[in-house]
């Protein structure tokens, strides 16, 4: 009955090995990031969403959903945060 948790932990830290041996290199500049998405935002980005500032563009056009999702985390542990000190 034992064994059962450690075969998971077992194939889930082995799936997770063998992907993180198939990443690139840290810094690479071959990384699809820098090979495909860097290169439209900046040579797109101004056209597309009609910002002067790149940054702004990219954050708010086109990583608006995440950037909602890491808000909306950062919200939530705030106020969780006030409940908890709350308290009496």
């Amino acid at each position: 009955m034992r064994l059962a948790p450690l075969m998971v932990v077992l194939i889930i830290g082995a799936t997770l090995a063998i992907a993180v041996a198939g990443m690139p290199a840290f810094g690479s500049s071959d990384a699809p990031a820098y090979t495909h998405v860097v290169p439209r935002y900046l040579e797109k980005g101004v056209e597309e969403t009609g910002v002067g500032n790149i940054v702004t563009a990219i954050v708010v056009y086109y990583r608006g959903y995440d950037t909602f999702g890491e808000v909306t985390v950062i919200f939530t542990a705030g106020i969780a945060v006030i409940a908890l000190l709350g308290r009496e």
